[in-house]
């Protein structure tokens, strides 16, 4: 634990290696291809504060985001008010699948027509995996991993229960993630539907999931990706990786804001297959006849239950813009290069400090954060807000570096680890 009563202990490395992280910052900086960027966010109005290093958890605001949700308000909800679901140019009756395809082309690899925007991550996961099972009648098991984001878990063990589903678990690293060969020995027979992350939400861990896709389709099973800590960070070919269903958030890489609506894709060919169980109004064939009966909209608009998040489809749209205009190829290379350089300060901090790396060191399977442990973590992050460096904690003992590309800097990043070097060197409670 910390001692919060001693005083600073001497380091007399730390200034020299600040200095050399300090250059090599500068330089990457200076050359950074999205260093404009990171002008495109709503700066931080605080004293004291340093940087922002959860960006994997929820995304800084954009000035876009800021501006259009102002527009909203005086135009289309303001002046033109009802009207502005079936008029113009851009009715919001259209949002969800446009916004949808919109994401799908800037982040998803996937053609229009198979990705909507409409509840919470939760709700739209209980929705995809409900529908995945009516495809696949007669069997009884769902292949899932012991460290999964929480929700993940406990939507599929609601959904055992109602079901009179059995759930299979693959007993997963939380310093790594879930390998194809792990639901290679899962799946069998009874296997309905497999459900995994594709960056694992601890470590960071990029799964393999054209491999995993092939290994539940040769089971007969459907396959399901959680994609939260990978859109916006990760590229991802959902067409071309054979991805069946898959289900994401806003509100990291592409800040949505807190509370941002989800998104989920079917794939085109699935989609007249399955069937998802909250039968709402906004997802009927024809929604304004108010007819009797529940007749399902054809493709992706099935998807949809009640009234769509307008408000919080705002923000999504912009943060989307960046994504699309920046690249996420670009956006790779530079978390990459992020992660990278935070591993590389960490790794030169002396023995004594007890500091490990938990996430993938092959940037390959590394996503876009980096986590580090220590048994005082708790009260290590605590101090760092304090300080003006916002990282976040993850139980047991590991703190999340969430580097988003485009509203991170290199400086950033050794500004915020000196402070965290100082914190654990001289213990939370002192000056």
């Amino acid at each position: 634990m910390i001692d919060e009563g001693r005083g600073a202990t001497e380091d007399t490395s730390q200034t020299q290696d600040s200095g050399e992280f300090a250059r090599r910052a500068a330089e990457l900086d200076a050359a950074d291809p999205l260093a404009s960027y990171l002008e495109e966010f709503v700066p931080v109005d605080e004293p004291g504060f340093v940087a922002y290093l959860d960006g994997n958890s929820l995304g800084r605001p954009t000035r876009r985001a800021a501006a259009e949700l102002g527009e909203l308000v005086r135009g289309a909800w303001g002046t033109d008010l009802i009207r502005s679901w079936t008029d113009g140019a851009d009715p919001w009756m259209e949002w969800p699948e446009r916004v949808g395809d919109e994401i799908a082309a800037a982040c998803l690899g996937a053609a229009a027509g198979q990705t909507v925007v409409a509840d919470s991550t939760t709700v739209l996961l209980y929705k995809l995996a409900r529908a995945a099972l009516t495809a696949r009648p007669g069997r009884d098991e769902i292949v899932l991993d012991t460290d999964n984001f929480p929700t993940d878990r406990y939507v599929l063990e609601g959904i055992a229960g109602e079901c009179g589903m059995s759930l299979r678990w693959i007993d997963a690293d939380p310093r790594e993630g879930v390998h194809a060969e792990q639901v290679a020995a899962a799946v069998g027979d009874r296997t309905a539907l497999v459900v995994l992350s594709h960056v694992a939400y601890r470590s960071g861990w990029i799964a393999d999931l054209p491999a995993i896709a092939a290994v539940s389709h040769g089971a007969g099973a459907l396959f399901l990706a959680d994609l939260c800590h990978s859109v916006g960070a990760v590229p991802v070919e959902l067409d071309a990786w054979g991805v069946d269903l898959a289900v994401g958030c806003t509100y990291k890489f592409l800040g949505g804001g807190p509370g941002a609506p989800a998104f989920g894709y079917i794939c085109r060919d699935l989609q007249d297959q399955v069937r998802q169980p909250i039968q709402g109004w906004m997802g009927r064939a024809d929604p304004f006849t108010m007819g009797p009966g529940y007749q399902p909209a054809a493709g992706i608009r099935s998807l949809v239950s009640g009234t769509p998040p307008i408000v919080g489809m705002v923000p999504v749209r912009a943060g989307v813009g960046l994504v699309a205009r920046a690249g996420i190829d670009a956006i790779r290379c530079k978390s990459i290069e992020l992660t990278t350089l935070a591993i590389d300060i960490v790794d030169s901090w002396p023995d004594a400090l007890g500091v490990r790396v938990s996430s993938p060191r092959d940037a390959a399977r590394r996503g876009g954060h980096v986590t580090i442990s220590r048994g005082d973590f708790r009260q290590v992050n605590a101090a760092l807000w304090q300080r003006g460096v916002i990282p976040d904690f993850r139980a047991p003992d590991g703190i999340r570096l969430g580097l988003a590309p485009l509203s991170t800097s290199y400086a950033d990043v050794v500004r915020a680890l000196d402070v965290a070097r100082t914190v654990m060197t001289r213990g939370a409670g002192a000056p």
